[in-house]
């Protein structure tokens, strides 16, 4: 007989399926249009060839945290070419953005602080704001004037931090930074910006949005994961220098964790020489996008206007939007249809994510396949929650 926990489990299992919510992992397959690696740089000879010669030399495993015996010669080489390549005073590495954004928000905020989030935020930005002991509040998406009324009205002495990310995953968009950064220098609030879609794409380098609104003085502390544009894995925290030595010191998740296998680091040293030697990646990344957004306006299929790589194409419900990926998948497109809670009900989508590797042919070609797909089906009843 099955124990109470597991017939309710089996019941909210059962409720997902119904209501087209449930997920099951599926390996690559096909055209790549939803995958995060936007430079082509995943498995790029170089990458892959210093990965290769760091695990001979250093082996596959760290056998504990940095500050046991997990660190190497190679973390400290990749914290200060990193910290180099955005012009910060100093960078520290964890093995996934989850955890450096947990990092940020569990050691800086404390009680009597306030932090001021935008509701849209990436859900490890929530959860570490969550697990802070300061008060946290939320403004509307990318509403700049609520940020300042928020930051107004707050009371006491502790410190406000405002946090954001650059490039919103799931939108493809870009907050008013330039405006925030102002209203945190009125307000003496500490501006944190998550640059982990936007990191080896914009900016005259590729340092990021930040570099490219003019605004990196304003910002306290900036995320840019590894494992998107410079395409292998884990997340620097970059600032200065007393923060991120603050960060060694305290941070849970970078002195309660496994250090990342070294060879990491090798590789992504060598992504990093990539993205400086290549500014033509970045700018036919750009054009990509610009046209994908033409061709689907040209076809009447409604998208935001924007440059990112991110193209989100909004269906509704939960079961469209499953309905016209598994219809494009069959066409040799791999897109996935993002559904809640990952995105607000009522705005289940295709999450397109355009790539250096994609033609012009395959670009167009895709658009033909959505068209038709958007035809045969239609918008479903059923709702999502």
């Amino acid at each position: 007989m099955s124990s109470p926990l597991e017939r309710r489990i089996a019941d909210e299992l059962r409720a997902l399926e119904e209501r087209s919510l449930r997920r099951v992992p599926r390996a690559p397959s096909g055209v790549d249009l939803s995958s995060n690696d936007y430079l082509g740089l995943a498995d790029h000879p170089l990458v892959t060839q210093r990965m290769i010669a760091a695990v001979e030399r250093d082996g596959c495993g760290s056998t504990g945290s940095r500050l046991l015996r997990g660190h190497r010669d190679a973390f400290a080489s990749l914290e200060r070419a990193f910290a180099a390549f955005v012009h910060a005073e100093r960078a520290v590495y964890f093995s996934s953005g989850y955890l450096a954004n947990l990092a940020v928000l569990t050691t800086f905020p404390g009680r009597g602080d306030l932090i001021v989030s935008d509701r849209a935020n990436h859900a490890s930005l929530r959860d570490g704001a969550r697990l802070s002991l300061a008060k946290r509040v939320t403004f509307p998406h990318s509403d700049a004037e609520a940020l300042a009324r928020l930051l107004r009205a707050r009371r006491g002495r502790g410190e406000a931090f405002v946090v954001t990310e650059s490039l919103f995953s799931m939108d493809g968009d870009v907050p008013p930074l330039e405006q925030y950064a102002a209203i945190c220098r009125r307000s003496g609030a500490r501006l944190i910006v998550d640059e982990a879609h936007a990191v080896g794409i914009f900016g005259a380098r590729g340092r990021g949005l930040v570099e490219e609104r003019g605004i990196e003085r304003d910002v306290f502390l900036i995320v840019s994961t590894a494992g998107k544009a410079l395409g292998v894995a884990g997340a620097f925290v970059s600032g200065p220098a007393w923060a991120i030595e603050y960060m060694v010191q305290r941070a849970r998740p970078f002195v309660f964790s496994t250090a990342p296998p070294p060879a990491v680091a090798a590789a992504i040293e060598a992504s990093l020489s990539i993205v400086a030697a290549e500014p033509d990646r970045r700018r036919s990344l750009r054009a990509k996008a610009e046209r994908l957004r033409a061709r689907l306006a040209d076809a009447g299929v409604p998208v935001a206007a924007g440059d990112s790589p991110i193209v989100p194409v909004i269906l509704g419900s939960a079961a469209r939007a499953q309905a016209v990926a598994e219809a494009l998948q069959s066409e040799g497109f791999d897109v996935r249809a993002v559904r809640p809670p990952t995105v607000p009900a009522g705005t289940a989508r295709l999450r397109v994510s355009v790539n250096v590797r994609l033609s012009d042919e395959t670009i167009d070609r895709f658009v033909r396949s959505l068209a038709i797909a958007l035809e045969r089906t239609t918008a479903c009843s059923t709702v999502s929650s």
